[in-house]
C-alpha cells in the first residue's frame, strides 16, 4: 500500500516495486577532480505508515545537524578531501555555493564538491541543516576564506 507522502519535485519512478527516488542532489558543479564521486542517489521508499529517504548506504560518511542562530552565518569556506550534501530542515536557511546564493525550501538538497566555496546561513529565524559528508572527514581541513568571527 502506497500513501501520499511529499516527495521532492525531482522524483522519478524506479523499477523496484513502487519505490521512488528523490533523485540525486542538485549538483553545484560537475566533478572536475580525478576520483570525484558520483552524486549520491537519494532513495525514497514508501511504506504503509508513510515513507523514508535513504541518503547513504554502507559507505563511509559523517552526518551532522548544523544549527544556525537567527541572522548568523558560517564562514565562507572550502574542504580539500570531502564532498557535502546539505538538506534544509527549516525555512529561512541560506545556501551559498560557488558564488550562488539560494533560499532552499524545506527538504531541498544541494551537493557541494570538495574544493568548492560554500557558506550556510540564516535569513532570519534559527535554522537547522543536515550535512552528510562523503570522503575523509576532518574538521581541521576547513579553509576559511571569510569569517564574521575573525577566524579567517
Amino acid at each position: 500500500m502506497q500513501t501520499d507522502v511529499p516527495v521532492p519535485t525531482d522524483a522519478r519512478a524506479q523499477t523496484d516495486a513502487g519505490a521512488q527516488t528523490g533523485g540525486p542532489a542538485r549538483p553545484a558543479a560537475a566533478p572536475e577532480r580525478e576520483g570525484a564521486r558520483d552524486e549520491p542517489e537519494v532513495l525514497t521508499e514508501h511504506r504503509p505508515w508513510g515513507a523514508f529517504e535513504q541518503f547513504t548506504l554502507n559507505e563511509p560518511s559523517t552526518v551532522k545537524i548544523i544549527y544556525v542562530e537567527p541572522g548568523q552565518r558560517l564562514s565562507l569556506q572550502r574542504h580539500r578531501d570531502r564532498d557535502e550534501l546539505w538538506v534544509a530542515l527549516d525555512p529561512g536557511a541560506v545556501f551559498e555555493v560557488a558564488g550562488r546564493r539560494t533560499l532552499p525550501e524545506v527538504g531541498e538538497r544541494v551537493l557541494i564538491r570538495a574544493g568548492q566555496t560554500h557558506r550556510l546561513g540564516s535569513d532570519g529565524p534559527a535554522v537547522r541543516v543536515m550535512e552528510i559528508a562523503f570522503g575523509h572527514f576532518d574538521e581541521d581541513d576547513i579553509e576559511r576564506l571569510e569569517d564574521s568571527y575573525g577566524r579567517a
